[in-house]
């Protein structure tokens, strides 16, 4: 065989081989392995992750979703802001909100603005929002309410059972006010005056004891169209001056067994010793010290 046969003629063209030779093919099949591995490893971490969140075609462990929505069983932990429109638990548990802090609820207007919160804190619970509504168990009775201007308690009854009872600063409108069974009713006014009115009438019972009306400065019974009756089996009228007239001031006032009552015309009452005659002209001069 002669070299003419290995030379190439000029009048050819060059012929190059085709395919991967060399470092490029090594490349090529250890980059295949190394994609081959990642997805192998990548199935395995799915399978994984499905097998410890349990996920199944219901949903995923506790959290199952249905048509009604989405339900969860147990403990559940949220650690970022929750929107829904309903939270409701089952018939026969009760819905259990816990946190380390402050539980508070907010509602939106459609332009993101704050209408009404409810905050439940560790010492108190705030309200904040236009009206408070309060109902009974089956909606048809309300029992609360409170807004900027009228706080009504539509109860049947209203028990204070506080030992200092209950204050108010301004009036109060009722028609009862009752004690408890075997318990005193007071009402009192330390600083200032205290006023009962009423436009057709007030009626003051004690039907098992006494009734006490004291007060440091003057008592007033006042009447402006009728009268002011006082009917009782015996009326005391106790701490009552004695009158003494002109001639007998500064002597001796002898004992006396009987009284006869006297009145000032400014409507002051005092005694005044009883003879076979009225006695309070004599002793008059006991409304001029009045």
């Amino acid at each position: 065989m002669t070299w003419e046969q290995y030379v190439p003629s000029p009048d050819l063209p060059a012929i190059f081989p085709l395919g991967i030779y060399g470092w490029q093919k090594r490349c090529l099949y250890f980059l295949v392995l190394l994609l081959a591995v990642v997805m192998i490893m990548n199935m395995a971490l799915t399978i994984w992750i499905l097998k410890v969140m349990n996920f199944t075609l219901d949903g995923m462990g506790s959290l199952k979703v249905s048509e009604q929505g989405v339900q969860l069983e147990g403990v559940s932990e949220f650690l970022l802001p929750l929107y829904v429109k309903e939270i409701q638990s089952r018939k026969d548990s009760t819905l259990l909100l816990h946190s380390d802090g402050n539980i508070t609820l907010n509602t939106r207007n459609h332009l993101g603005l704050l209408t009404g919160q409810l905050t439940v804190g560790p010492n108190k619970v705030e309200v904040q929002m236009q009206r408070f509504v309060v109902w009974n168990h089956d909606r048809r009775r309300l029992l609360f309410s409170a807004q900027d201007d009228e706080l009504r308690i539509a109860t049947r009854k209203l028990r204070v059972t506080g030992v200092e009872g209950a204050g108010f600063q301004h009036s109060v409108e009722t028609p009862r006010i009752r004690a408890e069974p075997f318990q005193d009713l007071r009402l009192e006014s330390p600083t200032r005056m205290l006023t009962i009115v009423g436009p057709r009438g007030v009626e003051i019972n004690a039907d098992a004891g006494d009734l006490r009306a004291s007060c440091r400065g003057d008592l007033h019974l006042e009447s402006m169209e009728g009268e002011i009756l006082l009917n009782a089996a015996m009326i005391r009228l106790g701490g009552l001056p004695i009158g003494t007239s002109a001639a007998t001031r500064g002597a001796a006032v002898p004992k006396q067994a009987v009284y006869e009552l006297c009145a000032c015309p400014n409507g002051r009452f005092y005694l005044s010793p009883a003879e076979l005659q009225s006695t309070c002209q004599v002793t008059g001069n006991m409304c001029l010290w009045s």
